[in-house]
């Protein structure tokens, strides 16, 4: 199997930074294309009562962030051609998986941090569901 297109998934961790350093390191000895994609879950919005903002505004918000947290990826390495940046909104391991689907990745890199529930102590909750959904390999990164 040939990895001609690498999908990256990021957020702001330092598990997700590692991940995206193995995954353009590998992009690069292999000459494959490489996206970035980021997922915000409106389900971590706070209520408007909470927050004195609607939904919409919020989501505008953290949509701007987000933007500029895979503009600050695509940054770290000199690529050509330069990664593709994707910004999604839904469930994040959904999302995800979408995104390759419709992406056609030929494999996705992700970083998994633990979680305190037993069934996620060894592979992270999103990590886990995309690896049960992908329509592709996925090279699970660990924290260093």
């Amino acid at each position: 199997m040939q990895f001609k297109k690498i999908l990256i998934a990021v957020d702001d961790s330092a598990v997700a930074a590692h991940a995206a350093d193995v995954g353009f390191d590998l992009a690069v000895q292999l000459g494959a294309e490489v996206a970035l994609v980021t997922v915000v879950d409106p389900a971590t919005a706070p209520s408007s009562g909470e927050s004195g903002i609607s939904m919409s505004e919020w989501m505008s918000f953290v949509k701007r962030d987000a933007k500029t947290l895979l503009h600050a990826y695509a940054s770290r390495r000199t690529l050509t051609p330069p990664p593709l940046l994707f910004v999604e909104d839904g469930k994040p391991s959904a999302q995800l998986v979408e995104a390759a689907r419709n992406w056609r990745a030929d494999l996705m890199v992700i970083g998994s941090n633990s979680r305190s529930s037993v069934a996620d102590a060894l592979l992270g909750g999103v990590a886990r569901g995309v690896l049960h959904h992908a329509p592709c390999p996925v090279m699970l990164i660990r924290a260093e």
